[in-house]
């Protein structure tokens, strides 16, 4: 009968617990000190990329809503510059209807024919009329201005020194600076060869005067 020789067969123990744990700590702090720094940076790229394309987009729309508010308002004043051109020429066209009456009224009053209740209805005209903006205008003795004026009449006169308006056959009306009606008006110039006024003579000396022989 043969004797086992005890120790050979047998594997000496070793310490496992001791063995796996720092195996499994080793390999558990590999995996949280090496991955973990790369992903945060990852995310935080990510995180900025998306807040400059939010930026970007936001500046996108606020210039887009400020360009819509300027066209808006800009439309509103061609509107209302617009509704009031389209008024006052209302106004003036109306108006214009109605000169032909004030003339009367004019010439009634020159002759003393005002009078009474059509005196009261012909002032009442006169004062809506003012209201609506309607200006009178032309007086004797002003210069003449073609501009505002229309001669209908012309004469010549020795106490006048330039083109003036010795007459105001209809008086003329505007609207602001809208004219609807020239003043129309009779003129009178210098009689030719007349003396020339101070004013001339003294700027005749400054250029030179007429060449003497």
């Amino acid at each position: 009968m043969t004797e086992e020789t005890p120790g050979f067969d047998e594997k000496p123990e070793v310490p496992s617990d001791a063995t796996s744990d720092d195996a499994a700590k080793g390999a558990g702090s590999a995996d949280k000190a090496g991955p973990a720094p790369a992903g945060e940076e990852l995310a935080e790229v990510g995180l900025q990329a998306q807040l400059d394309q939010a930026q970007a987009a936001l500046g996108e729309r606020t210039a887009d809503l400020q360009r819509l508010q300027a066209e808006y308002q800009n439309y509103r004043r061609r509107v209302e510059r617009d509704r009031a051109a389209v008024k006052e020429v209302a106004v003036a066209n109306l108006l214009a209807e109605l000169l032909p009456t004030l003339d009367d009224i004019g010439r009634a009053r020159d002759h003393g024919e005002l009078v009474g209740g059509f005196k009261s209805v012909a002032e009442s005209l006169e004062t809506i009329v003012a209201k609506m903006g309607l200006q009178q205008f032309g007086k004797e003795g002003e210069p003449f201005d073609p501009l505002v004026h229309e001669a209908l009449m012309h004469s010549y006169a020795p106490d006048v020194t330039e083109t003036t308006c010795v007459q105001i056959l209809q008086p003329g009306y505007r609207i602001g600076e809208r004219t609807i009606r020239p003043a129309r008006v009779a003129v009178a110039e210098p009689q030719p060869g007349a003396p020339k006024g101070e004013g001339e003579d003294e700027a005749a000396e400054e250029s030179g005067g007429p060449d003497k022989g």
